[in-house]
């Protein structure tokens, strides 16, 4: 049975709104991380509590509490280690933005493995912590799985025709 593919207009502005998303996570963690690291030689467990009582948050409540534990493990994180995942994260997401903007097979295959990474994470989390929230990034980042999948599938189908 051959795929019937979208229209290649839409096929393009689809795999292009994936390549802008993925490209934004890239330029966001990016501007996220540099700001994490500029943080780092300062007392950050402290920033974080005095940022969580600014905002008027209990810091014994489950989120606020869950941030400063996350905090302390960061504070102990060589830089190197950190500096090393943010250009990892920077850089996937990057190549697969451009592998994606320029319909690249390889970008396709970035996109679809890196996104199914997440999925049982997102699960789990949605098991644990069901809302409507966890439940919107679940379908959506299978949303795009799928369409990326179906996308190799159906290039694979056109080659062997």
């Amino acid at each position: 049975m051959k795929p019937h593919p979208l229209p290649p207009t839409a096929q393009r502005r689809a795999l292009r709104s994936i390549a802008a998303f993925e490209l934004f996570k890239g330029v966001v963690a990016l501007a996220a991380g540099l700001g994490l690291l500029s943080l780092l030689h300062r007392d950050l467990p402290h920033i974080a509590a005095t940022l969580i009582g600014h905002i008027g948050l209990d810091p014994g409540a489950h989120y606020p509490a869950m941030f400063l534990r996350e905090v302390d493990v960061l504070h102990d994180t060589s830089r190197r280690t950190l500096l090393l995942a943010i250009v990892g994260y920077v850089t996937v997401r990057l190549f697969e933005g451009w592998g994606l903007w320029h319909g690249r097979r390889w970008g396709e295959w970035l996109g679809a493995l890196s996104g199914l990474v997440y999925v049982p994470f997102e699960l789990r989390h949605l098991l644990h912590r069901p809302d409507l929230t966890g439940l919107l990034v679940v379908l959506f980042n299978l949303a795009i799985v799928a369409f990326l999948g179906w996308q190799l599938w159906s290039e694979r189908e056109r080659s062997r025709a």
